[in-house]
């Protein structure tokens, strides 16, 4: 047992060692707190497609998940469906349509997981299915091949043996592209020789049937977007080709050409892109660079003007645009104002020989760049430009898209 005098000096004893590992501990540097890193929407995905491989890759990148399933053939290309759930896989040369479900379905305040990610049931096998559209629960393809359409509704696409219907209008084969109206109408490319590039448009039904006839012959039309009353469609002035603009047509049947800026040159933007969010119409040629279309003034105005870059994408809610160049540098344009948000290098440079270059989709909070070089999508914080995350996907993706949504509210 202790005594009172030892008690005493046990007790000044851990006393005084307490005071010096206070001493210690304050003139110690302090510790670092832990930073959150930013993260993906935790409903997001990534869907990439291969060169030479029929693999076809899935990324969460909020979790930095991936994962591999067997497509049917190398080089396909990928497209969302408006609804988030889908992407619609495209073999052009082979003749045939897939469809990837996601398993997620948005109930507008939280996304449901209905089941793993998988190949939905229905196919389509118009001849050589290039452009794809989608609006609602509607999902389209023009087939270059035969001049027909590929229609079906999200409803059927995991029913057994489901297929798309087709839609006939009696058109040549082409180059062709549709655009779909609120109506349910489409705008339709048409050709006056048969695998010539499309020089009219017209206004059909679902059944094929014309509604209204092309009011307004002009020069290779190609690539287009629809708000759901107008149908925006690049293209030449005419069959000369020294000129270019974009012809609007809209759901009632009215048609007319906007031309592209004074001293333009012999180009057309060649890519028609709608921004949803920020209801805006962008064209987009390499040569030129991007531009942004007024269809209520019928002017089109310099976003980026130059010949370096080779991908222009508008985000996946439609309020910015981003634009890539050949030196690596990233451009993010407020869709809004019009106005350069951020910018810098994000890659090493590319060159403009390249059969395959770098291909880039973007999110509010991210921007997703596939490096076929690599083998690798490139996840770069949009705040900082930093590269966050290099998801290894397969080892050449050369297509790059982005569906599901952009939430983390789950039903519970």
């Amino acid at each position: 047992m202790l005594s009172k005098n030892n008690f005493k000096k046990a007790a000044m004893i851990v006393a005084v060692a307490a005071a010096f590992a206070a001493c210690k501990k304050d003139s110690a540097q302090p510790e670092e707190t832990p930073t959150t890193t930013a993260k993906e929407f935790k409903y997001v995905r990534l869907l990439t497609s291969d060169e030479t491989s029929n693999k076809l890759t899935l990324v969460d990148p909020s979790t930095a998940a991936v994962t591999a399933f067997d497509a049917k053939f190398p080089l396909a290309n990928l497209y969302a469906t408006s609804s988030g759930r889908y992407a619609t896989v495209l073999y052009g040369a082979q003749n045939l349509v897939e469809v990837f479900d996601s398993g997620l379905a948005s109930h507008v305040d939280h996304v449901d997981v209905l089941n793993n990610p998988k190949w939905a049931n229905i196919t389509a096998t118009g001849i050589k299915p290039t452009h794809f559209k989608t609006k609602a629960n509607e999902s389209l393809i023009f087939n270059d091949g035969d001049g027909t359409l590929s229609r079906a509704v999200e409803s059927d696409f995991n029913t057994a043996g489901a297929k798309f219907a087709t839609v006939n209008a009696g058109l040549l084969p082409h180059h062709g592209a549709m655009a779909q109206f609120t109506n349910g109408t489409y705008a339709v490319t048409s050709t006056a020789v048969s695998g010539a590039s499309p020089t009219r448009v017209l206004v059909i039904d679902k059944t094929g049937k014309t509604v209204y006839a092309s009011t307004l012959e002009i020069g290779a039309i190609h690539g287009n977007a629809s708000d759901g009353t107008n149908a925006v469609f690049g293209g030449f002035s005419s069959s000369a080709a020294t000129a270019g603009g974009v012809l609007v047509v809209k759901s009632t049947g009215e048609q007319r050409l906007i031309p592209n800026p004074d001293g333009f040159g012999a180009f057309r933007l060649a890519s028609i892109y709608y921004a949803e969010s920020a209801k805006k119409f962008i064209g987009y040629v390499a040569t030129k660079g991007a531009y942004l279309i007024d269809i209520a003034t019928d002017k089109i105005t310099p976003i980026y003007s130059g010949a370096d870059a080779f991908q222009c994408k508008v985000d996946f809610a439609g309020k910015n645009l981003l634009i890539l160049t050949l030196d690596g540098k990233l451009r993010v344009y407020d869709l809004t104002t019009g106005t350069l948000k951020k910018e810098g290098s994000v890659i090493s440079a590319t060159s403009s020989t390249d059969t395959y270059k770098p291909v880039l989709e973007a999110t509010g909070k991210f921007a997703y760049i596939a490096m076929p070089a690599l083998g690798e999508v490139h996840q770069i914080n949009l705040s900082t430009f930093a590269v966050t995350a290099k998801h290894k996907v397969s080892a050449k993706p050369v297509r790059l898209a982005i569906f599901g949504f952009e939430s983390d509210a789950s039903h519970n």
